[in-house]
């Protein structure tokens, strides 16, 4: 049984016009139990809408979201959320924002500490559990989401371009190190990005999104050892695959944003 199951997903928004505009049509998919599955899709497709749904931040108008077989509910904690905007409290320390789901959970002291102790080594900021997020750089910020999001253990980690706000450099490592960590805590990864080369670095398997109204429109499976060369062949043939279908979509995205009515002058 796959750990996700996302099954005809639609989801509409007023247009402004009187109508309503489709930004899902559809979706469906199945994430397996330990798979890293990223997403990808032109501008404006509905990625994260898709997201906000399957974390149960959003409902959909039509459709069903399941996690091992039982339909989620708004509002439930199986998923583990990293937005792609840094998300921290900042009046909170490193610690204390890692321990937040617990403390909402009404674990005790003694536990969170435990648990925190240990998310903290494997993400790798030790010696920073007292510092406050504005004492911190960008990518030890995102280590910290991650130990926030990990440290309830869901049954699976949601990444909404998580790692897109960071330098070239830093988000190359970052990819590695995300790596690393989900395989040592044995998570199943949605991941969603705008940039192929590092899904295809990453990913088991790779999704692509039409653009609105949007469904699945074609699924590679990654069969390429780890750890990954960046500029193997094999990796630059699935670039250029993956490539040539977003530049389509993308097109198709522009010429619809072309022929929209412009607002009425006031």
């Amino acid at each position: 049984m796959p750990t996700l199951s996302v099954r005809n997903i639609v989801k509409a928004y007023p247009n402004g016009e009187g109508g309503v505009t489709r930004i899902l049509d559809g979706v469906s998919f199945e994430v397996k139990d330990g798979e890293f599955l990223s997403v990808l899709g032109p501008s404006g497709c509905g990625k994260t809408t898709l997201l906000k749904i399957i974390a149960g931040l959003l409902e959909p108008d039509e459709g069903e979201v399941a996690i091992d077989g039982v339909p989620v509910e708004p509002g439930h904690n199986r998923v583990g959320f990293i937005f792609q905007q840094e998300s921290l409290f900042p009046w909170r320390t490193v610690r204390q924002n890692i321990e937040y789901g617990l403390e909402i959970a009404g674990s005790n002291l003694s536990e969170r500490r435990k648990l925190s102790d240990e998310m903290i080594k494997i993400v790798g900021i030790e010696g920073l559990e007292d510092n406050l997020p504005h004492e911190i750089s960008g990518g030890q910020a995102r280590r910290t989401e991650m130990a926030r999001s990990l440290i309830i253990k869901p049954d699976i980690l949601v990444a909404d371009e998580a790692l897109s706000n960071l330098d070239l450099q830093t988000r190359n490592y970052l990819q590695a190190e995300f790596l690393r960590i989900t395989e040592e805590t044995g998570s199943t990864v949605l991941f969603v990005s705008h940039n192929v080369d590092e899904s295809v670095f990453m990913s088991d398997r790779i999704l692509v999104m039409s653009n609105i109204p949007s469904r699945i429109i074609t699924s590679y499976d990654i069969d390429l050892p780890r750890p990954r060369n960046r500029t193997s062949h094999e990796s630059l043939e699935y670039r250029a695959k993956i490539l040539e279908v977003l530049e389509v979509e993308q097109e198709k995205a522009m010429s619809r944003k072309a022929t929209q009515k412009p607002p009425a002058a006031t």
